[in-house]
């Protein structure tokens, strides 16, 4: 089986995954099986052997094999691997357990969130940076992001303490975890003022997180904000998308509707 321009047939893929040789070329295998979304059971068998690699290790002692592994298992809409992801939340590698985390809300798996709101411990006292490491102790805007999606009113407890962390991106993952939650304005509001950031990155941040939990109110600001069309297009996207989904009569465009669909066409 070979897809088109994909560099790889599903055999070789396949085959590098379980050779121990060539750590780059299972690396590589890994990334693949998720980005073609190959959901076939022995894939999946392999990417979850690769999840307890020790072969792979970079200078730090981090497992790069393991993080592409699950990465690539969050694509694949598969529910049986989602035990390996959760044991994944306690690797000493952060990067293994920001992709688990992000995988598992891909997945759609509430079963996760007490172990996810595990990794909130000691709340934002507990939340700061490793020593010599360019991270927090924990991946906290991925483990929100997957609370925002995957919880309950219940964890809104646990989430609300990060709007006040110092890392502005930690704040908007809280705000749209809280927003998801609560559908309360005042949340997207606060993602609405990062798009006034002074740094790109932010206001990039802020754009994708409105994007994703379809803030209508702020179609507007995002339109308008200092960054490239590319990414206000893909946001506004998201709002629009998710006002279509909620409209009892989908053969009817409401004025919400097209007032995006017009703010999209002028960054066209």
């Amino acid at each position: 089986m070979e897809l088109a321009g994909a560099g790889l047939t599903l055999e070789q893929a396949l085959n590098n995954l379980q050779q121990t040789e060539d750590t780059g070329l299972r690396y590589y295998a890994a990334w693949w099986l998720g980005k073609f979304r190959i959901n076939t059971p022995e894939a999946i068998d392999l990417l979850l052997v690769a999840l307890e690699d020790e072969l792979d290790r970079s200078p730090d002692g981090g497992y790069p094999l393991r993080r592409n592994a699950a990465r690539a298992l969050g694509k694949l809409n598969e529910p049986r691997v989602v035990p390996a992801l959760v044991r994944c939340l306690d690797s000493t590698d952060y990067y293994v357990r920001e992709a688990a985390a992000q995988s598992l809300e891909q997945l759609g798996e509430s079963s996760c969130v007490p172990a996810l709101v595990q990794l909130l411990a000691g709340s934002v006292e507990a939340a700061v940076p490793v020593p010599g490491k360019p991270h927090l102790v924990q991946p906290y805007e991925a483990i929100l992001e997957a609370l925002g999606r995957l919880g309950t009113q219940e964890e809104i407890l646990h989430i609300a303490p990060f709007l006040e962390h110092p890392v502005q991106k930690v704040q908007f993952a809280a705000a749209r975890a809280l927003y998801q939650l609560t559908q309360e304005p005042q949340y997207g509001e606060r993602l609405v003022q990062g798009l006034q950031a002074e740094k790109l990155p932010l206001r990039r941040s802020a754009l994708i997180d409105l994007g994703a939990v379809g803030y209508l109110p702020g179609a507007s600001a995002i339109a308008k904000t200092l960054a490239e069309n590319s990414l206000k297009l893909i946001s506004l996207k998201g709002i629009l998308e998710d006002h279509l989904s909620k409209q009892q009569d989908p053969l009817t465009l409401s004025s919400e509707s097209i007032e995006v669909m017009q703010l999209m066409d002028d960054l066209l």
